[in-house]
C-alpha cells in the first residue's frame, strides 16, 4: 500500500511589513523632533507677543550676551572684527538678513552699536530675536 506524503510549503517569514512599520516610525520621529539652533552662548532673550515669523535662507546670526561678549559661528571678537567680518558681506548684505540675539540683560548701547555696524555694512534687515510669551 503506497500513501502518499503531504507537500509542506517551505516556511519563511515575509519581512516587509516590518521594515514598512520601522521605515514610518523612522519618518514620524524625524518630523516630530525639534532641532535648537543655538551656538552654547547664554543668552536670555527678551519676551515678545509678535508672531514668529518664517526666517529668510540668508541671515548672519551674531549672539550678544549680558557681558557685551559679540560671537558670531561660535567665535568670539571684539567690535571691530565684527565691523570687518560684517564687510565681507559686502554686495550680499542688502540681501542678506541680520539677526542680532541679544540678551535681555545687555545694555543699550551696546545693542545700538552691533546693529549700526551692521548697518554700516550695508545691512537693510535687521531682525531681533525673541521668545513668544
Amino acid at each position: 500500500m503506497a500513501f502518499r506524503r503531504k507537500q509542506h510549503d517551505e516556511v519563511r517569514v515575509d519581512l516587509t511589513p516590518m521594515v514598512d512599520v520601522v521605515f514610518l516610525l523612522l519618518i514620524f520621529f524625524m518630523i516630530s523632533t525639534t532641532f535648537v539652533d543655538s551656538q552654547g552662548i547664554d543668552i536670555n532673550l527678551p519676551r515678545s507677543s509678535a508672531k514668529k515669523q518664517i526666517s529668510a535662507p540668508k541671515q548672519v546670526k551674531v549672539y550678544l550676551n549680558k557681558d557685551g561678549r559679540i560671537s558670531v559661528d561660535k567665535k568670539e571678537m571684539k567690535l571691530a572684527q565684527l565691523k570687518r567680518y560684517l564687510a565681507g558681506f559686502s554686495s550680499r548684505a542688502a540681501k542678506t538678513t541680520f539677526v542680532l540675539m541679544a540678551d535681555k540683560q545687555s545694555y543699550h548701547g551696546r545693542v545700538v552699536e552691533v546693529m549700526d555696524a551692521a548697518r554700516d555694512a550695508g545691512f537693510r534687515k535687521l531682525a531681533i530675536a525673541t521668545k513668544p510669551r
